[in-house]
Order: structure tokens, then C-alpha cells, then sequence
């Protein structure tokens, strides 16, 4: 039997990387999108040339709303099949509030947040053989559960795309199973420094801060999980149960 086929969005760095080397470690083929590129990082192409993984990148610009489409049906017709797992992990994220929040802003982020994710599944379980159950995977974030009011336009897209996973985990019923992982701070920026992030890590209930392969983990639980959908795992030390008043990189210093 041929390897299981993952496409993962954004798939080529930082957290994306990371689900995707843990799927090659698992001996999925993958399929890897980029916005710009679709270069693996480094540790990424090192680990697929160590599993000898089937693997492609794919180049799109998911705020096109054909490209969705366009992008299911060119990694099946490379393939010559339909990704059995489907990771929405590429996202838009930059900072506005209720002040500076613009109709651009707010829409650019639910296009690539919330619209894409949706109609890439759609087209993928079109796609898919009567006899196969595509897994979707949408990767959120944990201020869904507990807000604040900054990168407005990236949480209220980040909300509805949670939101839709119980929808569309009911709209498909036995055709998909739809789920989602919400991480917390995991890869910091240049903004943050060590003391930093040790300050952050102290304040979460688990007093950590999770790692891009504990969101990879939770990513695999669910492809494997098929007694499960409409569901979220928050992967983030604890953060979703308390309410911080700012985003993380403006606490701890």
C-alpha cells in the first residue's frame, strides 16, 4: 500500500515545518505549500531526505480564492490521488486593534484565516473517493477561548475558523472529519528575549510553554484519531484556562 498523503499549508516553516517532519517521520508523503516558495527549512529537508519521504512543494497565494481550489487539484493530479490529510496551518498575522482595525485588514486576514481553510476543504472531499474519509486539521490558536483585544482581525478570523469546525464537522458528517489543534506562544519572534520567555512560561498553568513538536503531536493524534471530529486540542501549557489582558509579547518584561 502506498504511503497516506498529507497536504500541509505553509508547511515549510517554523510550526508548519515541524508538523510536516513529523509526518515524514511517520511515512506519510507530503505535499507542501509556500505563499512565496515552497523551500523546505533546513531541519525540514534534512529529516525528508532521512525518511526518503515522497514529497513536492506547491507555490500559492491562498487570499485568491480559486487558487483553494486550484491547489487540491494540483497536488492530486501530481500525486495521482487525493491528500487524505489536509493541514490549514498557513495563516496572516499582524497587528490591529479595535482603533486601527480597517475593512482591508480585517478582510485580508479572513481570507487566508477562514475562507481558504473552508474552501480548500470543500474541494478536497469533492475530491475524495466514496470510500475514503479525509481528515482536516485546522490549526487555530488558543485565544479563541480567551481573547484580548489585540491582532483584532487575526482573532476574530482565528475565532471563525474554530467556530466552522463543528459546522463543517456536521455539514460533512461521515464524508470528513474535521478537527483542530490551538497552540499557544510556541515559536517566539525577535521581540521576545529569554528572560522573557521564561517570565511567560511561568505564568501558564503547566508552567510551559509548548514546542513545535507538541503541536505536531497533537496534528498526528488526529489524523489517526476516526472516532473523532469537531473537536479542538488546545496544545498551549494551560494558556486558553486564564485570561491575559495583552497579546504574550507585550507581558513579561
Amino acid at each position: 500500500m502506498s504511503a497516506r498523503l498529507a497536504l500541509v499549508t505553509g508547511g515549510c516553516r517554523r510550526v508548519g515545518a515541524a508538523i510536516a517532519a513529523r509526518l515524514a517521520r511517520d511515512g506519510w508523503s507530503l505535499a507542501l505549500h509556500g505563499h512565496s516558495d515552497a523551500e523546505p527549512e533546513d531541519a525540514l529537508a534534512e529529516t525528508l531526505a532521512a525518511q526518503d519521504t515522497n514529497w513536492h512543494g506547491f507555490v500559492a497565494d491562498l487570499a485568491v480564492p480559486d487558487t483553494c481550489a486550484d491547489l487540491i487539484s494540483d497536488v492530486t493530479a501530481y500525486f495521482r490521488r487525493a491528500p487524505d490529510l489536509l493541514v490549514n496551518n498557513a495563516s496572516l498575522f499582524t497587528y490591529d486593534d479595535a482603533d486601527s482595525l480597517t475593512a482591508e485588514n480585517m478582510a485580508a486576514h479572513f481570507a487566508v484565516n477562514m475562507q481558504a481553510p473552508v474552501l480548500l476543504t470543500q474541494k478536497l472531499v469533492a475530491l475524495s473517493q466514496s470510500d475514503s474519509v479525509p481528515c482536516i486539521v485546522n490549526i487555530v490558536d488558543q485565544r479563541v477561548r480567551n481573547p484580548n483585544g489585540d491582532q483584532l482581525s487575526y482573532t476574530l478570523s482565528k475565532q471563525a475558523l474554530a467556530e466552522s469546525i463543528r459546522t463543517l464537522a456536521v455539514s460533512y458528517g461521515a464524508r470528513a472529519r474535521i478537527n483542530g489543534v490551538a497552540p499557544g506562544l510556541t515559536l517566539p519572534t525577535d521581540e521576545y528575549d529569554g528572560a522573557q520567555m521564561a517570565a511567560l512560561a511561568g505564568k501558564m498553568p503547566l508552567e510551559r510553554l509548548p514546542v513545535p513538536d507538541d503541536i505536531a503531536d497533537a496534528v498526528l493524534y488526529l489524523a489517526e484519531a476516526k472516532a473523532v471530529t469537531g473537536e479542538i486540542i488546545f496544545v498551549d501549557g494551560g494558556a486558553h484556562l486564564t485570561h491575559f489582558a495583552r497579546d504574550f509579547v507585550f507581558l513579561g518584561k
